[in-house]
């Protein structure tokens, strides 16, 4: 466990429990900035890499499977992307700090986030909120009709996840659900429209969420059994792999046949590079399940931020195939 894996207390910084020792916002952002970069969790980017990878999934496959190839638009896409996914990564995550701060303070972990901690109102919080929702927006207006009205969907399970651990056991589901929006946007945002490639890569995606978002629940078992929060962690429990595993086939098999369907009908190099994507994500999280400890707390952090590599390697090779 290198020293950016550590998980130190809150100290007289401010800094969150979870956050990396290395992070730029405990290091470098001005004084005043630093609890509302933590309320957007920039200082533990993990989650705006997980939300932003089925973006360039979706727009990767979207170019591939286009006989026109890409244009200089889908550069912006990408780019949209990417500020959008940071914006709305925060915006997520300040609403889930509102709607939760009070549990939020019975969690070892989550204790000294901005609001449970007193870094900031709840007030500032929901300023902060509209903000970064407003500028996501604009870069929203940038992409066509059809993509702007996804966008605006996405607000629906954005809004509901915070509140799904209190009544279900799968609130993992939800956070599938929401984070990989993205793959269905940026497909639309580039041809305009949806069909079942993009939808098989969207389902995948979900799946691919129930993996790594039940490593990062078993951090938290033993405080949400006691404060009465549901996650697949607890309701799994120690056939936690037999679980994992599941989730994994079911994401691979929906990346491959989202490959199939969209590319089967042109060239066969993208098609390989398509399964091919497949394949070297389903090693990655084989690879990961051969280290998990689900009564380890900082493996099953590391396990989790290393799901960025898991995700960038379908990335970059699905991104391979576009360009060909």
């Amino acid at each position: 466990m290198n020293s950016d894996d550590h998980m130190p207390e809150l100290n007289q910084d401010g800094r969150v429990a979870d956050a990396t020792l290395l992070n730029w916002v405990d290091r470098f952002a001005p004084r005043w900035s630093r609890p509302y970069l933590r309320l957007s969790r920039a200082d533990r980017p993990a989650g705006t890499w997980l939300l932003l990878i089925p973006c360039w999934w979706g727009l990767g496959l979207a170019v591939a499977a286009n006989p026109a190839g890409g244009t200089l638009n889908d550069i912006w896409i990408a780019i949209g992307c990417a500020v959008g996914a940071f914006l709305m990564r925060g915006a997520g995550c300040t609403w889930n700090d509102i709607s939760d701060r009070k549990l939020d303070a019975q969690v070892t972990r989550t204790k000294s986030r901005p609001l449970p901690s007193g870094q900031v109102t709840v007030k500032q919080a929901a300023v902060w909120l509209v903000l970064q929702m407003l500028t996501a927006f604009g870069i929203l207006l940038t992409f066509n009709t059809f993509t702007i009205l996804l966008g605006i969907a996405a607000l629906i399970p954005v809004m509901v996840y915070p509140f799904a651990k209190r009544f279900t056991w799968w609130p993992q589901v939800f956070l599938g659900v929401a984070f990989n929006w993205g793959t269905l946007l940026a497909w639309a945002a580039h041809t305009g429209s949806l069909g079942w490639p993009p939808v098989l890569l969207y389902l995948s995606g979900i799946a691919w969420t129930l993996f790594y978002d039940t490593i990062y629940a078993h951090q938290d078992k033993d405080d949400d059994a006691l404060i009465g929060v549901k996650s697949t962690a607890r309701l799994f429990a120690a056939a936690t792999p037999r679980y994992l595993f599941v989730f994994m086939a079911l994401s691979v098999s929906l990346m491959a046949l989202a490959a199939i369907l969209a590319l089967s009908s042109g060239p066969v190099t993208p098609l390989m590079l398509g399964i091919l994507a497949a394949w070297a994500f389903g090693m990655h999280m084989f690879w990961q399940m051969r280290y998990l400890d689900i009564d380890n707390p900082e493996i099953c952090l590391k396990l989790f931020r290393s799901n960025r590599d898991t995700g960038l390697i379908a990335a970059a090779i699905i991104g391979i195939a576009a360009i060909l």
